[in-house]
């Protein structure tokens, strides 16, 4: 069997992806430290987010599938967010079971206040980075994203 060997760029793409998968599990552990009083966790969080930034209410399938989630998982935390009152469900006309989620008065207050926690934390982790660096690790993050997003819909 012949071995092969990662290119240049294969070999920065997979120390790329294995730096992403230390700073995703600081970034849960950070989050759910600023959020924890509110009664959320990083994950409720994520999800209070896409409900609130979503243009029009979306049912739990779609609000995965935004957030590179499994439909379950989501589902799972929307019932626990409309256990304690933060969303609400709303008649979906294309779907008589995939409800509508949005977000209750209180849902939209707790993720008004954590936004407002996030704001001087972001500013500060983000001081002496450039906003050109910034937005060259978005470009990258994006464009492996959706290279295997096109994967997935390949047979």
């Amino acid at each position: 069997m012949k071995r092969t060997r990662h290119s240049a760029a294969g070999r920065a793409a997979t120390d790329l992806i294995l730096e992403t998968f230390r700073l995703n599990g600081r970034l849960l552990l950070a989050g759910d430290r600023l959020v924890s009083e509110l009664g959320l966790t990083s994950a409720r969080w994520q999800v209070l987010g896409a409900i609130a930034c979503s243009p029009q209410l979306q049912p739990v399938a779609w609000l995965a599938r935004s957030m590179g989630l499994n439909r379950q998982g989501v589902q799972r935390i929307v019932n626990e967010m409309l256990t304690d009152g933060l969303v609400e469900l709303h008649p979906n006309p294309h779907h008589r079971r995939a409800h509508l989620v949005g977000l209750t008065k209180k849902g939209r207050t707790v993720y008004e206040t954590a936004d407002q926690l996030q704001i001087p934390w972001i500013n500060e982790l983000a001081k002496s980075l450039s906003v050109s660096d910034i937005e060259s690790a978005i470009r990258i993050s994006e464009t492996l994203r959706k290279r295997l997003e096109a994967n997935e819909r390949e047979p």
